[in-house]
């Protein structure tokens, strides 16, 4: 087992339909996108070519390749505007292992090694995330990871017939 990481930076086709799937595969909704109820969170998403190249304006994205195939994407963004503690030289990042193959491998353990050190290499001095309140799995490697609760937004999404909230979690990079 080979894991690599490539930011992307020019996006095609193939990204997108591999985003699109992800972002519509009924196992990830619940994990990777906030829905007020129910019928939102059935709902589609499309993502278009030129929505990804506009989402590099304000994201910084890498893709995961587990023995060279895309099973993932992770990304940051500085300083925006939803960041519970607003804290100047903050990332905010997300990851998405998004082909069912790619689970449960520690791949999510190994991206997110990986993104902590860019986001240290570009100078920044604090990671803040967030993770659904369910979501107990994600929560384990973060705290494993050394990122410590901060907050809750109460009522945040929806799932199986209630909402919940998002805890929001951050990590100091400590730079020497």
């Amino acid at each position: 087992m080979t894991t690599t990481f490539d930011r992307l930076t020019v996006p095609t086709e193939e990204h997108v339909a591999a985003f699109n799937r992800w972002n519509n595969d009924e196992e990830l909704i619940p994990l990777i996108r906030p829905n007020k109820n129910a019928e939102e969170l059935s709902g589609r998403s499309s993502m278009t070519l030129a929505d990804l190249e506009k989402r590099l304006s304000d994201h910084t994205i890498f893709l995961i390749y587990e023995d060279g195939k895309l099973v993932g994407e992770m990304n940051y963004m500085i300083d925006p505007p939803h960041l519970f503690k607003k804290e100047p030289r903050s990332a905010w990042i997300g990851i998405t292992i998004g082909e069912p193959e790619g689970r449960g491998k520690g791949i999510g353990a190994l991206a997110m090694t990986y993104i902590e050190g860019k986001i240290k290499e570009a100078g920044l001095k604090r990671i803040e995330l967030g993770v659904f309140e369910y979501n107990t799995r994600a929560r384990r490697l973060y705290e494993k990871m050394g990122y410590s609760e901060v907050a809750q937004q109460a009522e945040f999404t929806y799932w199986q017939g209630r909402m919940w909230a998002d805890v929001r979690m951050e990590k100091q990079i400590i730079h020497i």
